[in-house]
């Protein structure tokens, strides 16, 4: 675990720094549009590119130097968030090289997001799996403790420009780490299950990371569960922002205050399941976070005010790291470590359609659709307006709430079929791994 850590502090660090500049970029674009459209695109931008790389990224990750790749991807992310601050300092900037500078990033982070997930289990042992993940959530989260605030305590300061050096500094310590650990690289000799299929050409290593899934109706399943899952909460996490802002007319202090008490629920959740390790069976895991995430939604779609707001969130958060170190245990479990690249690009692709089509779902049926329907004399404002309240950010309210049933449906669904309950079957015993170790 020792060069995990090494690592995951590195990441920790430069994750706060890129995080201040996204929340920076979201109160520019939001200060510019007041639209819930303008600010999804920026993440929808940076989705779009993967969609063409992930199947080639995959194959990099196999083929090629995984500390390489991390250097030369942080590098190019490096030089695009320094565009930023030069574009604002001349005050250059507008928002089409915001989602153009967001497409490049986004080629670059897929592969450094492709690369570090396939780290764990070359560098951790069995039994530590699910820690490691859980440990890999906390730099998204501690940075939302800390990012927002920053953030906005500077950027009324020192604009853009400020935010994107300080982003800058925090880059150089990561690659400092990154630098001072060595990373093994995976051995070639290992070869793939007799029911897996094997890569003949460009096109059937491209595509091999499908075939291989598509070849266990167990792991199929589990996509199809987390990819229905995915779309509602990446809708979710795409307007909650917006609803805050509209709801209390742009006030950047309450948004920093919810998205800090997201953070620390992400920390607590994902520091909590490192010591106890998550369910035995990791499909239970998955379960329970579905239903325990759609609650805490469906609690922050309802409420109003700062205190909802905020417990919702650190609830909401306080679930994630379940689901996702639980869903990350099955692959690690089953995906040989020489295949990993490939056929966590092809996770990774379906995540990127669906998380790209959430967002722009979201953004459309809230500009479009539900905030129309709860404004002045919208056809909801005396039937739903009642309950969820009319005026700036209701409709998006409501949409979030719709989300969060969709959340708790599918945990209760899932736990009921028997595909998915399968992939228990793929997890050994993290006790009798211990003890062969």
């Amino acid at each position: 675990m020792r060069i995990f850590i090494i690592l995951w502090l590195g990441q920790l660090v430069s994750s706060v720094g890129s995080s201040m500049t996204y929340f920076a970029l979201t109160l520019w674009v939001w200060q510019q549009t007041e639209s819930a459209t303008a600010i999804a695109l920026i993440l929808v931008f940076y989705q779009l590119p993967q969609i063409a790389i992930s199947l080639f990224s995959g194959i990099l990750v196999d083929r090629i130097s995984r500390k390489r790749l991390l250097i030369f991807s942080d590098i190019a992310a490096a030089g695009c968030t320094i565009a930023v601050g030069i574009l604002a300092a001349f005050q250059a900037l507008q928002l089409w090289h915001i989602y153009l500078i967001a497409a490049i990033i986004g080629c670059f982070g897929n592969i450094q997001s492709l690369t570090y997930s396939t780290l764990v289990p070359l560098i951790v042992s069995k039994q530590h799996h699910a820690r490691a993940s859980s440990l890999g959530t906390i730099v998204s989260y501690a940075a939302g403790i800390l990012s927002p605030a920053l953030a906005g305590l500077l950027y009324p300061r020192v604009g853009l420009l400020g935010i994107t050096a300080v982003d800058m500094g925090t880059f150089a310590i990561a690659m400092v780490t990154l630098f001072l650990v060595p990373i093994p690289q995976t051995t070639r000799r290992l070869q793939p299950s007799p029911d897996s299929p094997q890569p003949q050409n460009p096109w059937q290593e491209a595509t091999f990371g499908f075939r291989y899934i598509a070849a266990q109706p167990s792991l199929l399943a589990m996509v199809v569960v987390m990819s229905s899952f995915a779309f509602l909460h990446q809708m979710g996490e795409v307007l909650y922002q917006p609803m805050i802002l509209a709801r209390t007319g742009g006030n950047a202090q309450t948004l920093g205050l919810v998205v800090a008490a997201s953070g620390i629920g992400g920390v607590i959740g994902a520091i909590a399941l490192s010591i106890w390790g998550g369910f035995r069976h990791r499909i239970s895991g998955m379960i329970v976070g579905f239903i325990g995430m759609g609650v805490s939604e469906l609690a922050l779609g309802l409420g109003r005010g700062i205190g909802i707001w905020a417990i919702a969130r650190f609830t909401t958060s306080l679930h994630s790291p379940l689901i996702f170190s639980s869903y990350m245990a099955v692959w690690y479990a089953k995906v040989p470590p020489n295949f990993q690249g490939r056929v966590f690009a092809a996770d990774y692709l379906i995540g990127i359609v669906i998380e790209a089509s959430a967002g722009i779902s979201a953004g459309l049926l809230a500009d479009q659709v539900f905030e129309p329907a709860l404004r002045a004399e919208g056809w909801l404002t005396t039937t739903v307006g009642t309950v969820i309240g009319t005026g700036a950010g209701s409709g998006i309210a409501l949409l979030y709430a719709i989300n969060a049933v969709g959340i708790i449906m599918i945990g209760l669904v899932s736990s009921r079929v028997k595909r998915f309950q399968d992939a228990e079957a793929l997890i050994p015993d993290p006790e009798v791994d211990e003890g062969l170790m």
